[in-house]
This record gives structure tokens, sequence and C-alpha cells, in this order.
């Protein structure tokens, strides 16, 4: 007898992410790598777009995983051997991302279909036989981006967007779908939905944006290639790294705490639904700000006397501006104060694009951190005044922020 999962979260209430999850992250997290390759091979905004959309169609079925991982945990060779081949799965997908609009996008349609197919299987294993249907719309997404394989230009871009709208169906297909035979209604599968464990959740997430992070480092790396190891690279590349550091701050600081107190504050029906603004919406901006920030640093940091194209300035300060933005509708899901400094500063990093190739590739760099060292102190003494007055602080607050 499997136990529902209500009483999974119950009995694993407070449990830590496993090693197979996080090894999962790592393959899931090569499929970012991949992004940044194919967005800093052409830096335009139609390419831009196109990882926009693989991403979103990605980190669906990521969410996916973490949300069934969560209630159902790996513990069974059963369930390892499903999640394995997952990752296997999400490999084909990584491996086939370079091209996928030119000559692998039925590989990588037929990667992201076992994804949903291993998926599925270990939902109705573990949820029982009428949880299928989540996975009817899933499967008909992958194939609408199998079909994006076979044609070339804004019929592709149109299947993508199709593969999209389906996984969005999921949700009230999960909540209002065909029929149970057990008689269970909308009310208490909103219940069993919403029965996460919030500290595994929480750590999830926050694993996946470390492994994300690693991947602006390893952009160092690669800017600099062969290049001579000089004074001026080196502080170029402190700088790069006090940019990730700061966007490290800005979200691990205080963030990840608020978030479990968010949602052990949250009654289990309404549960779910945070998670998903939180932990996909909110996220994807996130994920998508880190991608572009590190195709920005690998076009800039092997040339940091000179000024940069445009296409590489506004990567740079539109993925830092993507971050913040996604931060601060993280925070706005979940009821954390403040969120204001956090837009001020997503608009001033976007303003610093129009600067950056004005100065060389140092200016830029030197601005972006100027502009999250500043938002971060002067968020710092808000809430330090805000606490000289009693009001609370990076807490779930009944009013919207």
């Amino acid at each position: 007898m499997y136990s529902t999962p209500l009483e999974a979260a119950a009995e694993e209430t407070g449990r830590r992410v496993t090693t197979l999850e996080l090894f999962f992250d790592l393959v899931f997290v090569f499929t970012l790598t991949q992004l940044t390759v194919l967005l800093a091979h052409d830096l335009s905004f139609a390419t831009a777009g196109r990882v926009a959309l693989i991403l979103v169609v990605l980190f669906w079925m990521y969410g996916a995983y973490a949300y069934l991982t969560n209630q159902v945990p790996p513990d069974r060779p059963s369930r390892r051997l499903l999640l394995m081949l997952g990752m296997a799965a999400f490999l084909v997908c990584a491996l086939a991302i370079p091209r996928v609009f030119d000559d692998t996008g039925v590989v990588f349609g037929l990667g992201f279909l076992l994804v949903v197919v291993v998926h599925t299987a270990l939902y109705t294993r573990s949820h029982g036989w009428d949880s299928i249907w989540y996975g009817v719309t899933n499967a008909l997404a992958a194939l609408a981006v199998t079909g994006a394989g076979l044609v070339d230009g804004l019929a592709a871009d149109g299947l993508w967007l199709l593969a999209i709208a389906l996984q969005s169906v999921t949700p009230l297909v999960a909540e209002h779908g065909p029929g149970r035979r057990d008689g269970r209604g909308a009310a208490v599968l909103r219940v069993q939905l919403g029965a996460l464990d919030p500290a595994h959740f929480v750590e999830r997430h926050g694993l996946l944006l470390i492994i994300a992070f690693g991947e602006s480092v390893i952009s160092i790396g690669v800017g600099i290639g062969d290049l001579p190891l000089t004074p001026g690279l080196f502080c170029g590349a402190f700088l790069a790294l006090a940019l990730s550091v700061a966007l490290w701050w800005t979200y691990f600081v205080r963030d990840e705490e608020g978030a479990e107190a968010a949602f052990r504050a949250t009654p289990a029906p309404a549960r779910w639904r945070l998670a998903m603004n939180a932990y996909y919406y909110a996220f994807l901006p996130m994920l998508l700000g880190i991608a572009f920030l590190a195709a920005g640093i690998k076009k800039t940091l092997g040339h940091l006397d000179r000024h940069p194209q445009p296409g590489p300035a506004l990567a740079l300060a539109g993925g830092v501006a993507l971050f913040l933005v996604g931060d601060a509708a993280f925070r706005t899901a979940l009821r954390l104060r403040p969120v204001r400094f956090r837009a001020v500063g997503a608009a001033l990093a976007l303003a610093t694009a129009a600067a950056g190739v004005r100065m060389p590739v140092y200016g830029e760099l030197l601005l972006l951190v100027a502009v999250l060292v500043v938002m971060l102190a002067v968020e710092s003494r808000s809430c330090a005044a805000d606490r000289a007055m009693g009001r609370p602080v990076g807490e779930t607050v009944d009013e919207p922020v």
C-alpha cells in the first residue's frame, strides 16, 4: 500500500533534499548551460525569445518532478530508476538545444516526450491511475514541440507557444479534470495537491538556483579563455564574480527563510497555487536572468577595455534586471516585505545598458555591482528602521506589499 500524499508529507516534514534529487538538478541545469551557449552564439532579440520559450517549456517539467519528489521521495529502487531515466531524457533535451530550431528539434521533442512519460509513470505509481490525466496535456505539449522540429520559422514558434498553452491547462485538469473513481472532489484534491513539505520544497529550489549560479561562474573562465592573466583581467573577473555574489545575496540572505514561513502559514488548499506562483512563474525570470547574464559575461570578459556591442551590453544589464524582476515577483507572491527596492533596482540595472555601450566593459560591470550593492544597503537600512519601529520585516503579511 502506498501512503497518500498528505500522509507522506506529514511523515516527511522537514526532510532534506536527497543526493539523487541534487544529481537530477545538476543534469537539468545542463539545459540552462546549453541555453547560454545558444544565446551567446547569437545575441539577438529573436534568439532571446526562443531561449525563453525553451526554458518555459523545460522548467514546467522540472517543477513537476520537484513537486512529485517532494510528496513522494525517491526512497525505493523503482522510483530511483525511473528518476534516473528522467535524468537521461533531460540530457537528450539538453544535447539537442544548440540546434533545436535547425535540425535537432525532433530529437529534443522525443526526449521531452520521454521526460513526460517517466513523470506520468512515477505519478501514477504513487497517486493512482486517476492521475494519468495530468500527463495528457503534458504529453500533447511534448508532441507539439516534436512537431515544431518538422517545420521552420513562425510555424515552429507557434507550436512552441501551443506547448506552453497546453502546459498551462494542466493545473485545471489536475483540479477539475475527469471524475475520480473514488469520489474525490475538487476540494479534497486541492488539499492533496497542497500537501507539500515546505522545508524540502524551498531547499530544493534554492539548491537549483545555486547550481544555476555556477553557470555564471563558469562563464568567467569561458570568457577569459586563453588570454594572459593580467591584473586588468583579474579585475574584470572579480567584478563579474561580485555581480553573481550580489545576486546570491539578494535571494539567499532573507528570501528562503521567509518563503518557508509563508508556506507553513498557508492552508493546504491554497499552497499548491502559491508554489506555482512563487517557484514557477517568479523563478522563470530569475533563471532566465542568470542565463542572459552568463551569456553577456562570455561575450565581454575577453574584451574588457572595449566598448561592448548593444547585444552583450543588454545581456549583462537585462540579465540582472530579469533576476530582480523575478525576485520582486517571488516576494509579491509570498507577501514578503519589502519589494519596492527590488523593482527600482531592476529599472536601474536595465538602464545601465544605455551607458554600457559608451564605456569599456569594466564600466558597465562596475555600474551593475554598484546598483546591487546600493539597493541591498538601502533595503537593509529600511528594514532596520522597520524593526526599530516594531514593524514586521521579511515576514508574511496580510496586506498587499
